[in-house]
């Protein structure tokens, strides 16, 4: 098995908020991931908008993916997002992710988050810390 396919299983099976969310993911390889969700109706606010915690979420969990897709053990220390759209329930949401760039101790995604419409409705930027840890280390 290919070591992102099998990173982001073990990931997934311990990620019991993705699981939540209702995460698909459509495609992984090393630093590159792309996720799918539909926005359910309990992710909505209280002006019958998708939460902005919900994208938030799903880039989060694509960050995640991509940064520790090459089996380093990797987790954000700053991450941002700017909403262009507005989210709604029913709404199919895809986040990709694009390593900007990575070193040993630091790498930058940004990822993008489109609706079914194809419409960019959120940027996402994170940066991770690359630990010297690995996921599957040689017995």
């Amino acid at each position: 098995m290919d070591l992102a396919k099998k990173l982001v299983d073990k990931m997934m099976n311990g990620d019991a908020f993705s699981q939540w969310l209702g995460i698909e993911v459509f495609e992984i390889s090393n630093d590159f991931c792309k996720l799918q969700m539909t926005v359910r109706e309990e992710m909505t606010n209280g002006f019958n908008i998708a939460h902005g915690g919900i994208a938030y979420s799903l880039a989060d969990s694509c960050l995640a993916f991509a940064a520790n897709s090459d089996g380093i053990q990797s987790v954000s220390i700053e991450t941002s997002i700017s909403h262009t759209k507005k989210v709604k329930s029913g709404d199919i949401l895809t986040a990709t992710s694009k390593e900007i760039n990575k070193s040993n101790k630091t790498a930058l995604y940004y990822i993008t988050i489109t609706n079914q419409d194809k419409l960019e409705v959120a940027h996402f930027k994170g940066t991770v810390y690359r630990t010297s840890k690995e996921w599957f280390p040689e017995k």
